[in-house]
């Protein structure tokens, strides 16, 4: 989509049995840092089952801009040829990274401890999001940052031409925030430290060792301890993408949620720092078996088998909520069909993520008919029997409100709308066809 393109209104309906397999894209995070380490390795870089949604392709055209050969060979069929830690070249123009907070957080990490210079801008959505998380610990290891008010895009970041080695300990909870440090910590004489009070994804370290970074990662007494061996000269490898645990929620939420329904979602990615969701819905009595457990890629997957069947409300624990952050919006549609209510604890990080995303699903799903409640760090939905439906959301330009309600009116006994369906491709560009095939009634 472009970023100025006209809305795009959507309506979902009532359904009968969703049936069939939903094969859905490769997953969003390891896209990502498939390319940017390919573009930083020596040789080329084959990635298969790369996720071709719009924040991908920005970061694609960045590792460009920075000099790597990024080069499309078919459907999710890519290879960059990489130019070393530390071969990076200043850009000859602005660095638009879209919608994507993963891509220009990882991005400005990439390039912060060489010397040059870029500027990174993005569409009105992310230029409203909050980069300090990520500049504060860059300009410690020696880059030197401008930005709009507010630590917003657009920024412009000179890198480090003397970096100095860094320990810190992340604020948030946060999987950017450490990968942006570990990659900015490549091109650092010594050793890189992020220290997290709770683990968050490890995409990062598990591509960075399979590039041939020296990185350990231990629990200690302070906390979950990363440490990089700065300056390794990274060799080019072979990526096969796993589908997207996140992308993967949407069909299987919708088909928890409508009746008589049974589908098949295979090659999902089973990391256990993305797996929260999948633990909280077994606890809610959903139906689901993980079968043919495999490793590809060097993440463990399975075939998921998801079947419509009762729902109880659960408590998420605050300590779950790294490891299924992307998720919660979908959790709220299913907790509103579940029996009780569902109370997902920690989740300030929602308010700054592509929306408010605690205030977006609160306001939609409200104007649908379900009761809910906020704090600042929680949500709370209360599930019935029947939803009324018949309201419209708007999406704030937000892909997981757009789809998340999408699937809600799938189950409602009146039609759900939402006011632009355009962010959708950002992540996952055959979201309707893909619905569609399994019997979903989208317009």
């Amino acid at each position: 989509m472009s970023h100025s393109a006209p809305a795009r209104p959507m309506t979902s309906r009532r359904s009968g049995p969703l049936t069939g397999e939903a094969t859905v894209p490769g997953d969003k995070s390891i896209s990502h840092r498939a390319l940017i380490l390919g573009a930083l390795a020596v040789g080329e870089t084959r990635i298969t089952g790369l996720l071709e949604g719009e924040d991908v392709l920005d970061t694609a055209k960045a590792m460009r801009a920075f000099g790597a050969e990024v080069t499309q060979h078919g459907p999710g069929d890519w290879s960059v040829h990489g130019v070393g830690v530390g071969g990076f070249r200043s850009p000859e123009g602005v660095i638009d990274c879209g919608n994507s907070g993963t891509g220009v957080r990882l991005i400005m990490g990439a390039m912060a401890t060489t010397d040059i210079t870029a500027t990174f801008t993005g569409d009105a959505s992310l230029s409203r999001r909050p980069m300090a998380r990520v500049t504060v610990p860059l300009a410690q290891l020696g880059a030197r940052i401008t930005a709009r008010e507010g630590d917003r895009l657009p920024i412009t970041i000179e890198g480090a031409a003397d970096p100095v080695p860094l320990t810190y300990r992340t604020p948030v909870a946060s999987a950017q925030i450490k990968s942006a440090i570990l990659l900015a910590g490549l091109n650092v004489p010594g050793d890189t430290v992020v220290i997290e009070s709770e683990p968050t994804r490890d995409h990062s370290e598990r591509m960075l060792a399979g590039f041939g970074a020296e990185i350990r990662s231990e629990t200690t007494d302070e906390g979950h301890r990363i440490t990089l061996k700065g300056r390794p000269e990274l060799r080019a490898q072979p990526v096969a993408v796993p589908r997207d645990p996140s992308s993967a929620a949407f069909p299987v939420a919708a088909a928890l949620i409508v009746p008589g329904s049974h589908i098949r979602v295979p090659g999902v990615s089973r990391n256990p720092t993305r797996d929260g969701l999948y633990v909280t819905l077994q606890e809610m009595g959903a139906d689901i078996a993980f079968e043919n457990p495999r490793e590809e890629g060097g993440e463990p997957v399975a075939d998921l088998v998801v079947r419509h069947g009762p729902l109880k409300g659960v408590s998420v624990p605050a300590e779950r909520a790294a490891s299924m952050i992307d998720e919660f919006p979908i959790l709220s549609v299913i907790a509103s069909f579940a029996e009780g209510k569902t109370v997902m604890n920690g989740v300030a990080e929602l308010r700054v993520k592509e929306s408010d995303r605690i205030d977006a699903m609160a306001r939609g799903l409200e104007a649908n008919g379900v009761t809910v409640e906020e704090t600042q760090d929680s949500m709370t939905v209360h599930g019935a029997a029947s939803v009324a439906g018949g309201g419209q959301a708007v999406t704030h330009l937000d892909h997981r409100i757009a789809m998340s309600f999408m699937v809600l009116g799938l189950a409602t006994e009146n039609p759900v709308q939402i006011d632009d369906g355009n962010p959708i491709t950002t992540s996952f560009p055959d979201f309707v066809p893909l619905m569609t095939r399994l019997g979903a009634q989208i317009d």
